[in-house]
């Protein structure tokens, strides 16, 4: 294999860049050429595409262009992302494939979420081009693999917004509700609601009735601002997917601890800013190693996988790095899909400890 392609898809997430930055140093030490493909899938269909590598005097040697050089550090994605109805059709599946093939490509290294993880299975499926993926989303909803680039830097990015927006509910014996990302995936209210010591956490999986969450939230301020827990803050972490406007949220609640008229609930979305930030230490090192793996899995014939970080065991295809495995794209969509709809093992699993730890975080 002489030249590959890389590029960026779905939502951006840091480490992205950290990512694309791996993909060419390993194959540049291989003697691969990489191209990188502007705009994800619509600058597939469209050729639109730039070398990431550069040919050094004397001998001719690989190496990265200047800009790969800088760019792990990054958030967001150098190469850029877009929403692709084009690439739904096997026709705009088999364009791309073409102009991969006119630019002489030979693989194509996709990173992204789960609607880009499918977008790979297709084309590869399609065209019979071979492709891996690297999982990349902040909501780390992505099947068979512990965690997906940006979910750290993610974490670490809410942790300091409810740090502060802590530091102000002491000061004035507040409730605030804090909506952090997450559709149709709790994981970053969840873990980031153990990490800040929050008094309560509202995810999707959980279920709950419009009812049930206002009951949940309004009994959780209630017991910590009870005169015997001499509290002076509240901190409820709510994620995006629980289906009540946290606008909504603070102005029924409020309106259930009328009785407490010393009590003021307020509420702050962080929104698109928990996606952005250069990436954390451990994201910059996932990229690197998905990258490697990635590398060499398509230089070796892999193709319609995806790399994912396990606890070991036996299932996918193993790597050169003892926790990175090859999952078979098909396998990876199954398993998004369970997570996604509860009936995943994983899922279940997070719904138990959180619910067992309710107690724990109201003290």
């Amino acid at each position: 294999m002489e030249r590959i392609a890389v590029l960026t898809s779905g939502g951006d997430a840091p480490g992205m860049n950290a990512a694309i930055r791996a993909v060419v140093k390993v194959a540049a030490s291989r003697g691969v050429e990489v191209l990188g493909v502007r705009r994800g899938y619509d600058g597939l269909i469209d050729g639109d595409v730039q070398p990431l590598t550069r040919r050094l005097p004397g001998g001719g040697r690989l190496a990265p262009t200047a800009d790969v050089e800088t760019m792990g550090s990054l958030g967001g994605t150098v190469l850029g992302s877009t929403r692709c109805p084009r690439f739904l059709t096997s026709d705009g599946r088999l364009e791309a494939a073409r102009r991969l093939r006119d630019a002489g490509a030979e693989g194509l290294v996709v990173i992204g979420g789960n609607g880009s993880m499918a977008g790979a299975h297709a084309f590869a499926v399609d065209t019979g081009f071979p492709v891996i993926g690297i999982p990349a989303s902040i909501d780390n909803d992505i099947g068979l693999t512990r965690e997906a680039l940006g979910v750290d830097t993610a974490l670490n990015t809410i942790i300091e917004a409810t740090d502060r927006i802590s530091d102000t509910a002491r000061s004035h014996h507040r409730a605030f509700i804090v909506e952090v990302m997450g559709r149709h995936s709790g994981y970053l209210a969840m873990a980031s609601a153990v990490a800040a010591a929050a008094d309560a956490v509202l995810l999707p999986e959980q279920g709950r009735s419009y009812d049930e969450v206002i009951a949940a939230v309004a009994d959780a301020i209630r017991a910590s601002f009870a005169t015997a827990r001499d509290k002076n803050r509240v901190l409820v972490i709510k994620a995006e997917g629980v289906d009540i406007p946290t606008h909504h949220l603070v102005n029924e609640v409020s309106a259930e601890l009328a009785d407490l008229p010393q009590v003021e609930v307020r509420g702050t979305v962080l929104g698109h800013l928990v996606r952005g930030g250069s990436p954390s230490f451990r994201d910059r090192l996932l990229a690197g190693r998905f990258g490697l793996t990635a590398v060499e899995g398509l230089v070796g014939g892999a193709t319609d996988v995806m790399a994912g970080w396990t606890y070991g065991g036996e299932r996918g295809v193993p790597t050169s790095d003892p926790f990175i495995r090859l999952f078979a794209l098909d396998d990876v969509l199954v398993e998004t899909e369970a997570l996604m709809d509860g009936t995943s093992a994983v899922t279940m699993d997070r719904v138990r400890r959180m619910e067992a730890i309710q107690g724990v975080l109201a003290l």
